[in-house]
C-alpha cells in the first residue's frame, strides 16, 4: 500500500509539470529523481502534506493563469496524487511526563486544478514514535471537517465500518483520510492533533517530530509570505529542574518556571523546514525520584472519579547497578516469519546476546508447531556460549508449520524457576494467534503467582497485525513486563533492538506503593505494577474516591539486593491533560482485560472513554463529520458542551442539522487473525492492496504515444505553445489532424486486413 503511495505521488509530480506558473515562477519544478537515487528516495510524506487527488489528467491546471495544454487521452487508473503548495505551518507540542500532544496548523492551496473543476484531497499526517491521531478539523471555503469518536456495539455497525473505504494508516505512524471535491485554487485550513511517546534513553527525553517538507511544496512566486511558527512547552511538575540539550530549530527560551519551560521559533523563510523537528532535554537527578499527580474528572467524564497518576524516573543511571539477568528468548519461527521478519529477529537476537553480561544466563526456544532448544539447561553468556548460540540459531532457526504458544512458555517458565540475585525474565517474539490465548494466560497466571519472591517477568513483542497484541499484552501485564511491537516490516530490527535493552535494563524490581490502602473505590492501570528499567520511566494511573494521601511511600528491591525507599509527593496537576496524557495506556490495559474477562460492560466503558478523549480505541470508531457552510457555528461542532452524546443521540443531531457522516477505517490493531497464522501468511499483508502502481495513461494508449505525452507536459514545451502565433498555431493543428486521419486509416487497414498487425 505504502509502495503504491509513492507511484502515485511520484505520477503526480510528473503530470504537475503541466502546470505554468509565469515568468517570475521563485521556485524550481521537481528535480526528477536519478536511478541511482531512486532506491534512497522515498514519495512517503515526512510531514504533515495534502494532495490533489487527480484522475482526469486535463483538469491540471494553474488556476490563476489558465494555459494551453496538450489535450491527454485516458485518465490515471489508480489515480496520481500531486502535492499541493503549502502556505503557512504552525506546530505547538507539550511535553508531559513521557508523552507529547502535538497540534499542526497548516494552510495549503489547490494550485494545480483549474479554478472551474474540482477533486478530492488527500491528507497524510506522519506521527512520531508510538503516534496516535486525538482529532482533525479541516476549513475549506464550501464545507467544514471535524473527526468524532462513535461507539460500534452492533453487528451492522461493525460491518459498516469494515466496510469503509475513507481513511487508515498508510504505516504505523502515517494517517491518510481524503475530502471529496475541492474546488481548484481554494485554500484548505487543516488542524490536525496527536499524542506521541518521548524516546527515552540514558536519563534523556527526546521528542522527534515529522517537519521535513519537500522543495515542491514552496508556493510559486516571490510576493507569497510564507511564515514558519514552531512552539514547545514542557511541564515535569513540582519539584523538578529541566536542562535542555540539543534542539534542531531555532528556538528563544520565552517562559521559565519551576518544573516548566517554554521556547518558540517564528520567522517568514524563503524555504520551509528541511528537517525533522528534535529536541531533547533531561529532568535533572542523580538518584530515582517520582511524584504524584491529581486532577478532578471534566463535567463531561462519564468516570466521576478523581484521576491520580504516580511517576518514577530512574534518574542518571551511570552509576547505578542493572540487575544479573536470566534470560530465556522465546521465538516464533513458524512459516509465516519467513524472509525479512525472520532475518531481521535473528539479527536482533543475535545482537542481544552479544550484550550480555558475562555473568548472565541465557537459553533459547524456538516454535511452531513443536520446539527446539539451545540447551537443555541455562547457559552463561560466555564469549564461548554466544558465539555457539549464534550458530545454532543460523542452523535450527527452520521455518515449519504450526503455531505453539503454551507449549515453550512453560518450559521457560520451568527454567527458569528459583532464580536468585537476578531478574528471571522471558522473552516472546511472535507474527501469529493461536486459539488457546486466554487459556494461555490462565495458565501464566497461576505459574506466576505461585513462584519465589522475584516471578519471571514476561516481556512480549508482536510482529504485524496477525498476533493478538492484546493477548500480548496481558502476558505482559500479568508478567509485570512490557509489551512492544512492529507493525511494518522495515521496523522489526530496529524495535528488537531497542526492546531487547529496555527488557534488560531493570534497576528496581518489586515495586510496591504505600499509603493506599484507606483510599475508596480504588482503580490502578496496571493492577501488576512493572519493574523500573534504566530505558523507561514507570508511569501508573488510576481512579479513587474520597480523600487522597499528601505523600505515597514507593518501595522495591534494587539489583544489590538492598531495600529501596522513596516519597512520592502530592501535585495537583491542574495544567496538565491526564486524560490524554494517560488515556492510551489506560485504553490499552482496560482493552486486554475486556479481552480476557470478556466482559461487555467494560467494552463499553472504554468505548466511553474513548469518545470522551479522543483516543482511539478497539470498541469505538473515528467519523468525519461534514458539515455545509452556512450553517450556524453552535451546529457544525456535532457535540454539545456538557455531554458526551450516545452513538444514537450523535446519529440524530448529525441527522437533523445535515450533516454528512463520512466512516474512516478502524485505526485499531484488532484482536488476532487466526485465518492468516493457519494459512502462514506473512506478516505485511494486513494493508488492503491497491490495484497495480499508478499509469498515467489508460493501457489503450501505445508505447510512442506515452511517451510523446510525458514530453509535451514538460514545462519548456508549454512556454514554447504558449508564444506562438496564430498563424503557427493553425498550422500545428491542422499538422496533427493530418497526422491522426493517418493513423486512423492505418488501424482501419490493421483490422479489417484479416492479419494480424
Amino acid at each position: 500500500m505504502a509502495d503504491d503511495f509513492e507511484k502515485a505521488v511520484e505520477d503526480g509530480l510528473k503530470l504537475s509539470k503541466r502546470i505554468y506558473f509565469g515568468k517570475d515562477r521563485s521556485v524550481a519544478p521537481p528535480k526528477p529523481v536519478s536511478a541511482m537515487e531512486k532506491s534512497s528516495h522515498s514519495y512517503l510524506p515526512s510531514a504533515p502534506m495534502v494532495y490533489a487527488v487527480v484522475s482526469n489528467p486535463a483538469i491540471v491546471d494553474n488556476p490563476d493563469i489558465p494555459s494551453y495544454q496538450p489535450h491527454v487521452h485516458g485518465r490515471c487508473d489508480p489515480p496520481a496524487l500531486i502535492p499541493l503548495q503549502m502556505n503557512g505551518i504552525a506546530l505547538e507540542a507539550d511535553c508531559y511526563l513521557d508523552t507529547a500532544i502535538v497540534t499542526v496548523t497548516g494552510s495549503w492551496r489547490v494550485h494545480c486544478v483549474m479554478g472551474s473543476r474540482h477533486c478530492d484531497c488527500r491528507i497524510a499526517i506522519p506521527m512520531g514514535e508510538q503516534g496516535l491521531v486525538l482529532g482533525v478539523e479541516v476549513d475549506t471555503p464550501r464545507r467544514t471537517y471535524c473527526t468524532q469518536q462513535i461507539a460500534m456495539d452492533e453487528k451492522n455497525d461493525m460491518e459498516k465500518a469494515a466496510k469503509a473505504e475513507n481513511g487508515g494508516l498508510l504505516k504505523s505512524q502515517i494517517f491518510t483520510f481524503t475530502l471529496p471535491q475541492v474546488d481548484g485554487g481554494s485554500n484548505l485550513l487543516v488542524k490536525v492533533s496527536w499524542s506521541q511517546r518521548l524516546l527515552y534513553i540514558k536519563d534523556q527525553f527526546s521528542l522527534n517530530i515529522p517537519f521535513s517538507f519537500p522543495e515542491y511544496v514552496t508556493p510559486a512566486g516571490k510576493k507569497i509570505s510564507k511564515k514558519e511558527k514552531i512552539q514547545l512547552n514542557m511541564n515535569s511538575g513540582p519539584g523538578t529542574e529541566l536542562l535542555c540539550r540539543t534542539t534542531s530549530h531555532p528556538l528563544k527560551e520565552h517562559r521559565r518556571q519551576v518544573g516548566k519551560l517554554g521556547f518558540l521559533y517564528e520567522s517568514e523563510v524563503l524555504q520551509w523546514s528541511h528537517s525533522d523537528f528534535i529536541f531533547s532535554y533531561t529532568v535533572s537527578s542523580s538518584h530515582i525520584f517520582g511524584g504524584v499527580f491529581l486532577q478532578s474528572p471534566s463535567i463531561i467524564d462519564y468516570d466521576q472519579r478523581d484521576m491520580f497518576c504516580f511517576y518514577i524516573f530512574p534518574g542518571d543511571q551511570k552509576s547505578k547497578k542493572v540487575f544479573r539477568k536470566e534470560v530465556v528468548f522465546v521465538v516464533d519461527i513458524s512459516r509465516s516469519m519467513q524472509g525479512k521478519p525472520l532475518e531481521d529477529t535473528k539479527n536482533a537476537l543475535s545482537v542481544a546476546l552479544s550484550k550480555l553480561d558475562p555473568k548472565d544466563t541465557f537459553n533459547i526456544i524456538a516454535f511452531n508447531g513443536e520446539t527446539c532448544q539451545f540447551s537443555s539447561n541455562m547457559e552463561l553468556a560466555t564469549q564461548e556460549a554466544i558465539e555457539k548460540a549464534k550458530q545454532w540459531i543460523n542452523m535450527n532457526f527452520l521455518l515449519g508449520d504450526g503455531t505453539n504458544i503454551l507449549l515453550p512458555l512453560n518450559q521457560a517458565i520451568e527454567m527458569l524457576r528459583n532464580t536468585r540475585d537476578s531478574i528471571p525474565i522471558l522473552l516472546l517474539i511472535t507474527d501469529g494467534a493461536v486459539e488457546d490465548e486466554r487459556q494461555i494466560c490462565d495458565v501464566m497466571k497461576s505459574q506466576l503467582t505461585s513462584q519465589g519472591s522475584i516471578c519471571p517477568r514476561i516481556h512480549t513483542f508482536g510482529i504485524g497485525t496477525f498476533c493478538n497484541h492484546y493477548f500480548l499484552r496481558m502476558l505482559a501485564i500479568l508478567g509485570r513486563g512490557h509489551h512492544d511491537a512492529a507493525y511494518d516490516a522495515d521496523s522489526i530490527e530496529v524495535r528488537m533492538k531497542a526492546f531487547f535493552d529496555k527488557a534488560s535494563s531493570t534497576v528496581l524490581a518489586n515495586i510496591t506503593i504505600g499509603n493506599m490502602d484507606n483510599i475508596d473505590d480504588l482503580e490502578v492501570y496496571p493492577s501488576r505494577i512493572p519493574d523500573l528499567l534504566s530505558e523507561s520511566p514507570l508511569i501508573v494511573s488510576g481512579r479513587y474516591r474520597g480523600a487522597f494521601p499528601e505523600t505515597l511511600t514507593a518501595t522495591g528491591i534494587l539489583a544489590d539486593t538492598s531495600n529501596f525507599f522513596v516519597e512520592l509527593k502530592v501535585h495537583k496537576a491542574k495544567d496538565i491533560p491526564l486524560d490524554k496524557v494517560l488515556g492510551k495506556q489506560e485504553i490499552d490495559v482496560l482493552t486486554a482485560q475486556a479481552w480476557f474477562s470478556e466482559n461487555r460492560e467494560l467494552e463499553e466503558k472504554i468505548a466511553r472513554m474513548s469518545i470522551k478523549s479522543g483516543i482511539v480505541s478497539e470498541h469505538s470508531r473515528m467519523i468525519l463529520l461534514e458539515t455545509q457552510k452556512g450553517k450556524k457555528e453552535t451546529e457544525a461542532t456535532g457535540v454539545p458542551e456538557k455531554q458526551v452524546p450516545s452513538k444514537i443521540e450523535l446519529q440524530k443531531m448529525i441527522d437533523s442539522k445535515g450533516q454528512k457522516t463520512i466512516m474512516l477505517r478502524s485505526l485499531g490493531t484488532g484482536f488476532g487473525n487466526l485465518t492468516a497464522t493457519v494459512e502462514n501468511t506473512p506478516p505485511g499483508s494486513e494493508g488492503e492492496k491497491l490495484p497495480e502502481a499508478a499509469e498515467i495513461f489508460v493501457k489503450a494508449a501505445s508505447n510512442c504515444c506515452g511517451r510523446l505525452c510525458n514530453h509535451c507536459c514538460c514545462l519548456c514545451c508549454i512556454q514554447t505553445c504558449s508564444r506562438m502565433n496564430d498563424q503557427c498555431a493553425i498550422a500545428l493543428t491542422q499538422l496533427c489532424g493530418a497526422l491522426a486521419c493517418l493513423g486512423c486509416f492505418y488501424c482501419c487497414e490493421a483490422c479489417c486486413s484479416g492479419h494480424d498487425g
